[in-house]
């Protein structure tokens, strides 16, 4: 009895976060589809900037459970810009969180609504959110062959063309780095060992193309690329093996104490334009990552363990900055889901906002 109600309370401390940022999924879509019909007839700027706030909202919302409710210590290594700026953002990939992280450092610019991913292509079938990034300017890719790099290249451009304010995620190890998928981690060496590349411990080998393209595309619009690491603490064993990195529940659950994040921002022209030169270059970028990750993990040194090298800033967010986005949003949902019209609006929102968006990405693909 005793282990069931301890069980069911450990549950509970996702189930309202949850239950807020998918609850308010349809009520933040349609007020968006509103504006998106609204703004057809004016200059695109002025959907663009507002979608941005949108963005920012909703995001905002996020980060409250993220990091207030969960009460997590961000902890940031390097020199974070206080100003917005047009960059692409490369990170190692571990778990879902990854996303948030992103998330974390960007609205600390004020540069939230800037943030647009490059997905994994399978992610646009995901219920409203799916058919959103793209809308918003998120690109989706096929790996490999299937890559099809006139696409996002297009759509990259485009966005340029259009002043898109652009805080562009990659993460360019194509897929997470899971101790329990030995044989991902495996091939991934074994990889780089046939390309006389170096091989590395606590990332995978970075895939160049998605990188090159973006890179390249805007090159005369970015102001820098960020170069990010990330470290979730307490995932070592006992006997000091990696363990899976948190997934989003996990990390709601509260099981993650400190984020480590560290930050190398770099000058477009300290990076090579061909790709292959790019290939080794972003290898390199890894490398280093690898060697920061290695002294986070396994430093025999105590003191050392656990953390970065550097001086580093613990970052708490203001509640002003997410609170206000989480009244917003819930208080508007609350008074659709107050009334039998409002409701059925939500459903015909989670319903008809889904089967467009399907068809939208299955004519798009």
């Amino acid at each position: 009895m005793l282990l069931s109600l301890v069980l069911h309370t450990y549950s509970m401390r996702y189930v309202l976060p949850a239950a807020v940022m998918m609850g308010t999924a349809p009520t933040y879509v349609l007020a968006w589809g509103a504006w998106r019909l609204l703004s057809a007839l004016l200059p695109a700027r002025f959907y663009r900037e507002l979608d941005d706030r949108f963005y920012t909202i909703y995001q905002s919302m996020v980060l409250f459970f993220f990091e207030r409710y969960t009460g997590v210590q961000i902890i940031i290594y390097g020199d974070l810009p206080k100003n917005k700026e047009n960059v692409v953002y490369l990170s190692n990939h571990q778990c879902t969180v990854d996303w948030i992280v992103a998330d974390m450092l960007a609205i600390r610019q004020n540069a939230l609504g800037h943030v647009r991913y490059v997905l994994k292509d399978g992610l646009k079938w995901l219920p409203l959110y799916g058919w959103y990034f793209s809308q918003h300017g998120g690109v989706y890719v096929k790996r490999s062959a299937r890559f099809n790099e006139k696409e996002m290249r297009n759509k990259l451009q485009a966005q340029v063309k259009a002043e898109t304010p652009m805080y562009l995620v990659i993460f360019p190890e194509g897929t997470r780095y899971n101790p329990e998928m030995p044989k991902v981690i495996a091939d991934s060496q074994l990889f780089a060992d046939k390309e006389g590349l170096a091989v590395l411990k606590h990332v995978l080998t970075p895939r160049v193309k998605a990188t090159h393209v973006a890179i390249d595309s805007m090159k005369n619009y970015l102001d820098a690329v960020y170069d990010v690491t990330v470290a979730y603490e307490g995932t070592v064993d006992h006997k000091g093996q990696r363990k899976v990195a948190p997934s989003m529940t996990e990390f709601l659950c509260k099981e993650c104490p400190k984020v480590h994040i560290y930050l190398d921002r770099i000058e477009l022209k300290d990076i090579p334009e061909e790709q292959l030169y790019m290939r080794r270059w972003l290898h390199e970028r890894f490398e280093i990552k690898d060697k920061l990750l290695i002294e986070f993990y396994d430093a025999k040194d105590s003191k050392r363990r656990n953390k970065f090298p550097g001086k580093c800033v613990h970052s708490k967010l203001s509640l002003k900055k997410t609170l206000p986005s989480l009244l917003f949003l819930g208080g508007l949902t609350a008074s659709m889901l107050l009334t039998e019209s409002g409701r059925k609006l939500y459903v015909k929102t989670w319903i008809y906002g889904t089967l467009i968006g399907y068809l939208w990405v299955s004519v798009k693909a």
